[in-house]
């Protein structure tokens, strides 16, 4: 998992400007935020997950790939696993990137 959400990272991070403005940013953002509250609900379940901000369109490849790391060390299931990187992989494909 981690492998493909800095695969997308690095792809955010080499896009043009335009390219993170007509949505690719806002992809990354997402799914960070997907991812965040994916790994809150696994280490306080009950709690209200917290939204991740938006820190701009040129943090949101940092945002995705930390929020994934995060999420990669409380999966404990491989099916997780594999859903997790199949919505990097929906997620890329969106982005153009």
């Amino acid at each position: 998992m981690t492998r493909a959400v800095d695969h997308f990272a690095d792809r955010l991070r080499a896009a043009p400007q335009s390219r993170l403005q007509r949505g690719a940013a806002a992809e990354a953002l997402g799914l960070a935020r997907e991812f965040a509250r994916r790994a809150q609900l696994v280490e306080s379940p009950g709690a209200e997950p917290l939204e991740m901000p938006d820190a701009g369109m040129f943090a949101a490849a940092d945002q995705v790939t930390v929020a994934a790391h995060d999420l990669a060390l409380v999966l404990t299931d491989a099916g997780e696993v594999v859903e997790a990187v199949s919505l990097v992989e929906e997620a890329q494909k969106r982005a153009g990137v």
